[in-house]
């Protein structure tokens, strides 16, 4: 099991896993599908409405839904990260195409932090790949350390696991829980759960 390793050599190994993922463009069909494109819609009906100055987007793979936030916030500086290098390139070069000015880096959650703090900050579909118990807590501390004060937090996961994954959350006491919604009418229910720092 990935997480039972030390926090680089499972970095390594995911990595590693990703990178042969990504051997085709858009693996998980990010960009086509229609559940995601509905689950997208409603991601970002939930961010509470207010000014953003910046934007990051933990996890973002090929970046499909890092440009609807960023079409969604023109004035942010939105930043995409994710561990795949291949899934990165293929961001980079949709963001050129495009003409849309998104910033995607490199980056283990487990071991890294970007250099600055945000106003705005997406999980969606990454807490299950960091394991349980001790290295899901480190993971979880270090992305609510990604917000500034006041920042919103933006969880999307599988229902009703994400209730499991997200009790290191709920156990901070810098988050509160602004809101949860739940859509179980689709074939995999998902939840969009907002924490705000305080």
């Amino acid at each position: 099991m990935p997480s039972l390793l030390p926090p680089e050599q499972q970095g390594r190994l995911l990595r590693a896993c990703f990178e042969h993922k990504h051997r085709r463009p858009d693996p998980w069909g990010h960009a086509v599908d229609p559940y995601e494109a509905f689950k997208y819609a409603q991601t970002l009906a939930c961010v509470p409405r207010r000014q953003y100055r910046r934007i990051v987007d933990i996890g973002c793979s090929e970046g499909t839904f890092t440009h609807l936030v960023a079409e969604a916030h023109p004035a942010a500086d939105v930043l995409g990260v994710d561990i795949s290098e291949r899934a990165l390139t293929r961001a980079r070069s949709r963001a050129t195409a495009a003409g849309r000015e998104i910033t995607f880096e490199a980056l283990d959650v487990l071991t890294h932090s970007p250099r600055h703090r945000f106003d705005l900050a997406f999980c969606c579909e990454l807490l299950y790949y960091l394991g349980r118990n001790d290295r899901l807590s480190l993971g979880c501390a270090r992305i609510a350390a990604l917000l500034a004060p006041g920042g919103m937090l933006v969880l999307v996961h599988p229902w009703p696991e994400s209730r499991g994954l997200y009790r290191p959350f709920d156990d901070n006491t810098a988050l509160i829980l602004h809101s949860e919604q739940v859509w179980t009418t689709s074939h995999r229910p998902f939840a969009v759960t907002v924490y705000e720092r305080t």
